[in-house]
């Protein structure tokens, strides 16, 4: 094909041998690739197309210029929405759902529709939510959920505390442990509804990626800003997801097309307050087990920051080398920032500042 349409190897194919090309074998293409093909090939005012755009394309990967070059066509895409469309089965509406739940721009939604293949499905936010909490929690525990009354809250291997800090597996592994039935409850909740769609949509690696930082800079965050304080929970790396999805509609509020989105932000904004309301009044409330204070509340802004930042970045380039972006250069330098500052703080700060720490459990 190269040697057919660029005989002179320029790594262009000029726009005329492009159309005849499409002319030929457009009616072997998905119809929303083919009107993906017909935009670049309207877009392009210097009479060549990048070859190497085009095999990306064919082979369901989009460079930022390929993405650039389509959203600043000169023709708009003139087809029905996808919304529009009928006659669909069940699953390829549950994909369109997810299209318009996660997606801003119609151009996105129409290419994950025609990629999106359930090969893998959405494993992780699943894997995490079912098998970690409900398997840990119901058969080794024997219980699903810990009451901060419960005298074996503090008496295992899993939640953050501040005398066992250098077992650093705990900065992970609290999670799997919740402060009440309300506090599990509305975390499994957020997580399936929002992860799950989110995963679908962006793959493991990179929902993976976000609630994982989330979850780290929770636990830094409380050993940084609540030095006293134990935490448990998988608050850090929900609030990091959630808080992504939502600046993600407010900053594309116009290109978002899900119903109700106004209600449904409103709904989410009163249980992540509602939760992180519970949270603050329960660190303060009088422990039940002195001197040891209740769960800090800072994992939830830790994963906040996280959401709004590197989340942010993820959620904005669908299909797109985050290495390209500058801002992902920027906002994972600070994290990484942060993460090296913590650990310098655990290390030197609790003897330094002769804090008197809780006993350990």
């Amino acid at each position: 094909l190269l040697s057919q349409f660029d005989p002179d190897n320029t790594g262009y194919i000029s726009t005329e041998k492009f159309r005849s090309l499409l002319q030929r074998h457009g009616s072997e293409l998905d119809p929303h690739k083919l009107e993906v093909l017909l935009a670049l090939a309207d877009s392009n005012s210097e009479g060549r197309i990048c070859y190497q755009d085009f095999v990306n394309l064919m082979s369901n990967k989009r460079s930022n210029s390929f993405r650039q070059a389509i959203l600043q066509g000169n023709r708009r895409l003139c087809s029905k929405a996808l919304l529009e469309e009928t006659g669909l089965s069940l699953s390829q509406r549950l994909i369109r759902h997810v299209a318009y739940e996660t997606l801003p721009r119609e151009i996105d939604r129409k290419w994950y529709y025609d990629s999106y293949t359930c090969c893998p499905p959405p494993w992780f936010m699943i894997t995490i939510t079912l098998v970690a909490f409900f398997l840990y929690n119901g058969v080794v525990l024997d219980r699903f959920v810990l009451q901060v009354t419960h005298p074996l809250y503090l008496k295992n291997t899993l939640l953050y505390h501040p005398q066992l800090r250098a077992q650093a597996w705990r900065y992970l592994t609290y999670i799997f442990m919740h402060a009440g039935i309300e506090h599990l409850g509305l975390n499994v909740v957020l997580q399936l509804l929002v992860g799950v769609p989110l995963e679908m949509v962006h793959g493991a690696a990179r929902i993976s990626f976000v609630y994982v930082a989330g979850i780290v800079a929770g636990s830094l965050a409380v050993s940084v800003a609540d030095m006293t304080a134990p935490v448990v929970g998988s608050s850090g790396g929900v609030y990091a997801l959630v808080s992504a999805h939502l600046a993600n509609i407010v900053m594309n509020w116009s290109g978002m097309k899900c119903q109700f989105k106004l209600l449904r932000m409103a709904v989410a904004l009163i249980c992540m307050s509602f939760e992180f309301g519970r949270a603050v009044w329960l660190r303060f409330h009088p422990s039940a087990y002195p001197p040891c204070p209740h769960p800090s509340f800072m994992a939830h802004l830790g994963g906040v920051m996280v959401g709004i930042t590197l989340g942010v970045i993820v959620l904005r380039n669908y299909e797109q080398r985050l290495q390209d972006q500058t801002l992902w250069w920027i906002f994972l330098s600070i994290y990484v920032i942060f993460v090296l500052f913590a650990i310098f703080w655990n290390i030197f700060a609790y003897s330094l500042l002769d804090l008197k720490l809780p006993p350990p459990p």
